[in-house]
């Protein structure tokens, strides 16, 4: 194994793809240095991740931390219709955590000390032999690899490849978590051991149990879900993204921040559309929040000493629910490429980026095309093996 003890490593965007980048370049020996461009600890509002292999790898190979600590699980995968009728039901096994406790959980293991808040990273620039990365707050910082993990929006993207834009997907993610214990023993009994789909025309709503903010225990559990509704791009669309604040959201809204008349109508929707059970776990959101669904895919994720990975070079609709997988496979695919490429670092990179690349355009591709069954054709038909999670194709 080459060690790269002396090296030094910078990970642009510390949620759970860049620790978990993080965390294994400091395995190979890297000095590593979280750069997070929030000025306060993360908070995933609560929001459920669908736990795949790639996700966990780090907990079950290398973390002192169990992944069953930090998750719940069910036992089946089951579509509900309007009258809460079961009408498709599927023997499958899924685990799942909450963002903030799956990050939590990383973040101890790489520790505060270089983890770094409030600094937004604004350029770079390389040579043969190193890369400067610029800050807003003046700040700059030299290292032997960069790496962006920095989102959907990524600044490194833009410079390594600036043609690449978000396009807006036609349709927004409206997301809520409620305690189990707050919702009826009929709804609880009939969701709390699946992940459930109510399709209704030109939408479908998916559900399923998380870990609460105090522990994965039956009375801390949340139901978590994401109900996909189309809202045309336009003026409308604009409208209804503009927070409490008054500030424009071209990624999401936060909790608390969607303005009341749009929460009004999405429970009204929820009482006319959806089956009584996930109607009620809508219905029973104090706050919910937004998603704007968008697609991008960088044509390239490495420059020289630069690497792109997770939604900073292809951001995948949650229809797979493998973008937190695909962030993961991302950097233990590259801690693999840098352990054996001798210590040079740019030929790691070369070599890394032409599986990745085709990963994500896969990625991407079937999502997109997951979403127009859903959305726009009405032909997301229940129990169709097509339609399952995984990063490497249905069920995979």
């Amino acid at each position: 194994m080459t060690s790269y003890t002396g090296s030094r490593a910078i990970v642009i965007g510390g949620s759970i793809g860049g620790l978990t980048t993080a965390l294994l370049l400091r395995d190979l020996g890297f000095a590593v240095d979280v750069y997070e461009r929030t000025p306060s600890a993360l908070d995933g509002r609560g929001s459920g991740i669908v736990l795949q292999p790639d996700t966990v790898r780090w907990f079950v190979e290398r973390s002192s931390q169990h992944p069953e600590t930090l998750s719940t699980r069910t036992d089946w995968v089951q579509y509900i219709e309007g009258d809460d009728r079961i009408v498709d039901r599927e023997r499958k096994t899924w685990t799942y955590t909450s963002w903030g406790t799956f990050y939590r959980a990383l973040l101890a293991d790489f520790g505060d000390e270089h983890y770094h808040l409030g600094e937004f990273a604004c350029g770079f620039d390389q040579d043969s032999d190193a890369v400067t990365v610029r800050f807003v707050s003046g700040l700059e910082a030299t290292a032997d690899l960069l790496v962006f993990a920095d989102g959907i929006t990524s600044i490194g993207r833009q410079r390594l490849d600036p043609e690449s834009q978000m396009t807006y997907s036609g349709y927004l993610g409206w997301r809520g978590t409620v305690p189990l214990r707050e919702l009826t023993p009929h709804t609880v009994e009939l969701l709390g051991d699946a992940i459930t789909y109510n399709v209704v025309p030109h939408s479908h709503i998916t559900l399923y149990p998380i870990p609460g903010e105090s522990g994965t225990g039956a009375g801390d559990r949340l139901m978590n879900y994401v109900w996909y509704r189309n809202a045309p791009a336009g003026p409308e669309l604009s409208e209804m993204l503009i927070d409490k604040r008054g500030f424009a959201g071209a990624v999401s809204l936060h909790p608390g921040q969607v303005q009341d008349r749009y929460i009004d109508e999405l429970r009204a929707a929820a009482r006319d559309t959806l089956a009584p059970a996930a109607a009620e776990v809508v219905l029973s959101t104090a706050t919910p929040y937004v998603q704007v669904v968008n697609d991008v895919r960088s044509a390239k994720m490495a420059s020289g000493r630069v690497a792109l990975l997770g939604d900073a070079a292809a951001a995948a609709r949650p229809h797979a629910a493998a973008g937190t997988a695909k962030a993961a496979a991302d950097a233990w695919a590259l801690s693999a490429a840098l352990e054996s490429a001798d210590g040079d670092i740019r030929t790691a990179l070369r070599k890394w980026e032409p599986a990745q690349l085709a990963l994500g355009a896969a990625l991407v591709e079937r999502v997109v095309a997951m979403g127009a069954r859903s959305q726009f054709t009405n032909t997301w038909t229940p129990g169709d093996p097509d339609l399952r999670f995984g990063l490497y194709g249905p069920g995979r």
